[in-house]
């Protein structure tokens, strides 16, 4: 299994199912096991992606599992630069990222799980959920366009869910992108100075900024919710982006190798070829 330096645990980011969760009480800018200071990991960091290619090539090879990654986070919260920087090396046949922006009327006009399945990995297959199934116990919550007992019975449906997927071979990985208020607001505002990522920026991330505490208080709810052991929630501290990517993919290096994949064998018999 995945060899992290003294003092650094993955599990120790876990939701564990059945707690009490008080999210003030994790520090989105904790580094700890580094000491801070971005530069002692960097040897680890490259590791990191190199098995992670190697890993999600035996992913496609063998055509066995099925890998689900799940990011949420506030705005600014790093999901597409997670994406960018882990998964770089990736093979494209094998890596789709599944983005979940405001539903379409055909959305609409199923189950708030519908285009969630749509969207699931198949055999060999790495899914990235972009934002995800949890919009509707998150932000059709904090808007009110859904009604207290629809969200609540949404936490049972979505644990059905992905028990489903679970017991069917898909591997399961959580992510919140754990970032503070003032975090957020100096993201924004290089956005606002910065004529390179001026066009990320629309009115809603300033409307839905003053809604933090309705967020925040429905994040805790839908993690202490839904973590499980089939698929657990990891609260990822995000403030500084190195430690961030570093610990996601820890974790998705961990999960993957716990799968202990294996190339097919070879169909060719190699006494009948003959190099021209």
């Amino acid at each position: 299994m995945l060899d992290l330096p003294d003092g650094v645990h993955t599990k120790r980011y876990m939701v564990q199912p059945g707690t009490k969760l008080r999210l003030e009480r994790w520090d989105p800018s904790d580094s700890s096991g580094f000491g801070g200071e971005e530069a002692r990991p960097v040897g680890l960091s490259k590791k990191l992606d190199e098995k992670l290619d190697l890993l999600q090539a035996k992913l496609f090879a063998e055509h066995k599992h099925m890998v689900l990654v799940v990011l949420q986070a506030m705005d600014t919260g790093g999901k597409d630069g997670t994406i960018r920087r882990i998964f770089r090396g990736a093979n494209p046949s094998g890596v789709r990222v599944a983005h979940f922006r405001e539903p379409t009327q055909l959305e609409l006009d199923h189950d708030f799980l519908w285009r969630a399945h749509a969207q699931v990995p198949a055999k060999g297959e790495l899914v990235i959920f972009n934002r995800s199934h949890y919009e509707g116990v998150l932000v059709e919550r904090v808007h009110g366009l859904v009604t207290k007992d629809v969200w609540r019975q949404r936490y049972r449906q979505i644990n059905d869910f992905e028990k489903e997927l679970s017991e069917s071979g898909t591997t399961i990985l959580k992510f919140f992108l754990n970032i503070d208020s003032g975090e957020q607001k100096r993201r924004l505002q290089e956005r606002l100075s910065d004529p390179d990522k001026q066009w990320k920026l629309s009115r809603d991330d300033f409307e839905e900024r003053r809604l933090w505490p309705k967020y925040m208080k429905a994040y805790q709810q839908a993690l202490e919710a839904t973590t499980t052991d089939f698929a657990p929630w990891y609260i990822v501290p995000s403030n500084k982006k190195w430690f961030r990517d570093l610990l996601v993919s820890a974790v998705i290096v961990d999960a993957l190798e716990g799968l202990h994949m294996e190339y097919p064998p070879m169909t060719v018999d190699l006494k009948s070829v003959k190099l021209r």
